[in-house]
């Protein structure tokens, strides 16, 4: 059964930046050094990278181990659970699946830092199946969870309480469904934001007033973790949002970093 690293826990910067996947746009370019890949050079500026293929199709250990390796000691990643959990068996009797997504995620090592499990938009909150599932995903893995709920009903002060007995954050989704889910719940040590670009999902960029906004919200979130993710990406606006909130939180990043080789 697939558990976390034994190594002592990793030490987390307050602030993580960082998108969905690791692409990087022509127009991007001069904001990052040199790599081997273009994971590589996406590390030489941003500390977070989301994971998002892994919902989709599943990805071998050894594909894990290679992403960790070409990324600096305090890199994170946050890894998606595939969609067979929660849209397909709608996180019910998936004990098997979980196990053989965990035994090649955490191939990642020391470097995965989160799961994000993100739910269909129909799946209402029922306390049984719900309660059943976080208990059995929190047996396998004890690191960070987010949750990003997208039906009214997980905003109710029930489900609030069992993301929190789980140490499970709620996501902090743009654009926001229901009000509420705007702003981080759940576990109060982490904040974990997705930003998806509005009014196009997806595709639209953010401007300085929301990137002003989001850069009060996370300062003034009492929280031991930030964890802020565009997702932005269909038009490539998510390397350049995440860029320009790093230069808000962060003085002095406007430069690409020099690199330095991460190789094992």
């Amino acid at each position: 059964m697939a558990r976390p690293p034994s190594s002592s826990p990793p030490q987390h910067p307050p602030i993580r930046i960082g998108c969905a996947g690791w692409s990087i746009g022509s127009r991007d370019a001069a904001l990052f050094g040199d790599g081997d890949s273009m994971l590589a050079r996406y590390a030489t500026r941003f500390d977070l990278a989301e994971i998002n293929s892994s919902f989709y199709r599943p990805h071998r250990r050894s594909t894990y181990e290679r992403w960790a390796a070409s990324v600096p000691a305090d890199f994170r990643f946050s890894a998606k659970l595939p969609r067979t959990i929660t849209h397909e068996h709608r996180l019910r009797g998936c004990g098997p699946l979980l196990d053989a997504f965990l035994e090649a995620a955490t191939g990642l090592g020391d470097r995965l830092g989160c799961l994000l499990v993100q739910l269909p938009p129909s799946l209402a909150f029922d306390a049984r199946s719900a309660a059943t599932f976080l208990a059995m995903l929190r047996r396998r893995w004890d690191g960070g969870i987010a949750c990003e709920v997208r039906h009214a009903s997980w905003l109710a002060p029930r489900a609030e309480a069992l993301l929190r007995r789980h140490r499970v954050a709620r996501v902090a989704a743009d654009p926001a469904r229901h009000g509420d889910d705007a702003r981080p719940g759940g576990d109060p040590d982490l904040a974990y934001w997705r930003w998806h670009g509005s009014p196009r999902i997806y595709a639209s960029a953010y401007d300085d007033a929301a990137l002003d906004a989001l850069a009060a919200a996370v300062v003034d979130r009492p929280a031991a973790r930030h964890w802020i993710v565009f997702d932005n990406t269909a038009a490539g606006h998510a390397t350049g949002d995440a860029a320009a909130l790093q230069r808000r939180l962060r003085p002095g990043s406007g430069k690409a970093p020099t690199p330095t080789p991460h190789r094992r």
